[in-house]
C-alpha cells in the first residue's frame, strides 16, 4: 500500500537494499525499528528518535548520536550505547525494502 513520508529535501537518495546506510531516513520515517517502537510507542510512522544532522546533510538515529537527549540518563551508559547500536543494526547496511518516488522538481 502506498505511503507518503516527508523527507528533508537535502537527504541523500535511498541506497539499494544491503548497501551501506547513507542516512536517507526512509526506513525510520516509514516505520520505527524495534527500539523505535519502544521509544515512539507505535508501530507505524516516523520514529521519534530520528534526527536531521544539518552539517552532515543526513538523518541519524538520535539514540546513537544524541543518547542522553533521547534515552535520558541511560544514554550515558556504554553498555546501553552498544545495545542500541546492535538493536538498530548499525553498520549492517540498508534493510528497507521500500521503493521511493520523489516528486518531480520545480
Amino acid at each position: 500500500m502506498p505511503q507518503t513520508i516527508h523527507i528533508h529535501p537535502e537527504a541523500p537518495p535511498k541506497p539499494a537494499w544491503g548497501a551501506p546506510c547513507n542516512g536517507c531516513g526512509v526506513c525510520c520515517l516509514a516505520e520505527p525499528c524495534p527500539l523505535g517502537m519502544l521509544l515512539s510507542r507505535r508501530r507505524r510512522g516516523a520514529c521519534v528518535a530520528l534526527r536531521w544532522a544539518d552539517p552532515a546533510g543526513r538523518y541519524e538515529c538520535g539514540a546513537l548520536s544524541r543518547p542522553v537527549e533521547v534515552l535520558g540518563a541511560l544514554g550515558r551508559l556504554p553498555v546501553v550505547r552498544r545495545w542500541v547500536a546492535r538493536w538498530i543494526a548499525a553498520g549492517r547496511g540498508c534493510d528497507a525494502a521500500l521503493e521511493v518516488e520523489r516528486p518531480p522538481g520545480p
